[in-house]
């Protein structure tokens, strides 16, 4: 874990950012900032960090000058920006010519050109992971009842496709039972995903939630947390699997106590 006296936190939705500003706190980082999206970033952020900047989605260059003027040499991204909002951008000039350069638009080819304009502008991006290492998937089953046959060979069965699927910036979550794939993530997101592969399951699915072979571990880390939980108990799913070191357990004893009540299996491979 590196020694940092101040970090500034590029704030997308959910609990992550607050998680990842209580770490950095404890972990002795003394200035924190934090730019955060008018309809994605949870407003609890604004009490954890000494100074935030609200922009909406697309505002690149106001984002830039914000970090110059903090002059916080390092930065994390934490949590999603709405898939859609990729798509409804109301971009600035800069955010014009990035994205017209681009021949793919997707979440990495995005986020990686943005961490190059960072780097322009003096920011280096640090991995998501940074000062959150003790919440990373441990291996092996970590809540829930132990698998069935059935359930390890659908796990097993799974992963490799799993793996090409988000070898191919498709998704990184698929559904499974008894050797067949129901659901593959795509532009909908996880928590869609689960919600139409557990209905075609009838109950019992497998879930299995991967890195991409090549994770940029600076942004889109795969995400477990008790959301995703509330949405595999209303879609009755049995187990998830998720890949150990890469993974990130957001609100790790909620999550684990939450899935153990639901009898859903929590699996590190």
């Amino acid at each position: 874990m590196p020694a940092l006296e101040q970090l500034a936190i590029i704030a997308g939705s959910g609990v992550y950012p607050q998680l990842l500003a209580q770490a950095a706190r404890r972990a002795g980082v003394k200035q924190i900032a934090a730019v955060a999206f008018t309809g994605e970033t949870d407003a609890t952020l604004a009490g954890l960090v000494d100074e935030i900047c609200w922009l909406r989605v697309g505002q690149l260059n106001r984002m830039l000058a914000v970090l110059r003027e903090w002059n916080i040499p390092r930065a994390i991204m934490a949590g999603q920006i709405t898939p859609r909002h990729l798509f409804e951008l109301r971009p600035d000039w800069r955010a014009l010519i990035l994205l017209a350069k681009l021949k793919q638009r997707n979440a990495e080819s995005i986020f990686s050109a943005i961490g190059q304009e960072l780097l322009n502008a003096g920011v280096t991006l640090l991995p998501a992971t940074t000062f959150l290492e003790d919440l990373l998937a441990p291996p092996g089953l970590f809540a829930g009842p132990r698998l069935s046959r059935r359930e390890n060979a659908d796990v097993e069965f799974g992963w490799e496709i799993a793996m090409q699927i988000a070898a191919l910036n498709i998704g990184q979550t698929i559904v499974v039972r008894k050797g067949t794939v129901l659901a593959v993530e795509g532009f909908d997101g996880t928590d869609e995903t689960i919600r139409r592969g557990a209905a075609l399951a009838n109950g019992k699915a497998v879930v299995i939630k991967v890195a991409k072979p090549n994770q940029d571990m600076r942004f889109d880390v795969p995400v477990l947390g008790p959301r995703t939980i509330t949405a595999e108990v209303e879609a009755k799913v049995r187990v998830i699997a998720v890949q150990a070191g890469r993974t990130l357990l957001l609100e790790k004893n909620v999550l684990i106590e939450r899935a153990t009540r639901a009898g859903i299996s929590l699996v590190g491979r």
